[in-house]
């Protein structure tokens, strides 16, 4: 009887294992096969020898990019995949997101759409407006990036100095000559 038992929790334990092999094997396919699925994105920029006068930096949790208007769409190309702890610096001349374990990615302001907050994005739903997000051109593919702004800096300051730095269309000014 003790040599049944555990003949049956080995095999049960093999079969565990088995499945679970099985299913982390597929995640990696389905991933591999959606970095393939976006290979024509463009990567992101490196952030240039000298970006400029820093206007604002912060600590922050970087949560994902996906398209844009398309929250549950992650970005999979090189630096934006995976969440992580970042930094995030806005010079005048564009946006530095510092994510931990990848090469800092550099958003140009002429790239910048809009900045505004979100309650959720794939993999991560937060209290009402408590991401940050922030529009841009990767290439000609527009993404959504998400940031998560940890008390007690207000988002409100990272949102008032990357929108100070997003250009205004010509035509669309304030009417001032």
């Amino acid at each position: 009887m003790g040599d049944l038992t555990q003949t049956t929790r080995l095999i049960s334990g093999a079969v565990v294992i088995s499945v679970l092999l099985i299913v982390l094997g597929l995640m990696y396919l389905g991933w591999r096969r959606r970095q393939r699925r976006q290979s024509a994105i463009a990567r992101p920029l490196p952030v240039p020898q000298a970006p400029g006068e820093e206007l604002f930096a912060v600590d922050s949790f970087y949560v994902a990019s996906t398209i844009a208007d398309e929250p549950l769409n992650r970005i999979a190309v090189a630096g934006l995949g995976y969440r992580a702890r970042a930094f995030v610096t806005v010079f005048e001349t564009g946006v530095v997101l510092g994510i931990a374990g990848e090469a800092d990615v550099f958003i140009p302001s002429p790239d910048l759409v809009e900045v505004t907050r979100a309650t959720w994005t794939i993999d991560r739903v937060v209290e009402r407006e408590g991401l940050v997000k922030i529009t841009w051109h990767l290439g000609s593919t527009i993404v959504d990036s998400y940031l998560r702004v940890p008390e007690p800096t207000d988002p409100s300051e990272l949102i008032g100095a990357i929108e100070s730095i997003i250009a205004v269309p010509e035509g669309t000014g304030n009417g001032e000559m």
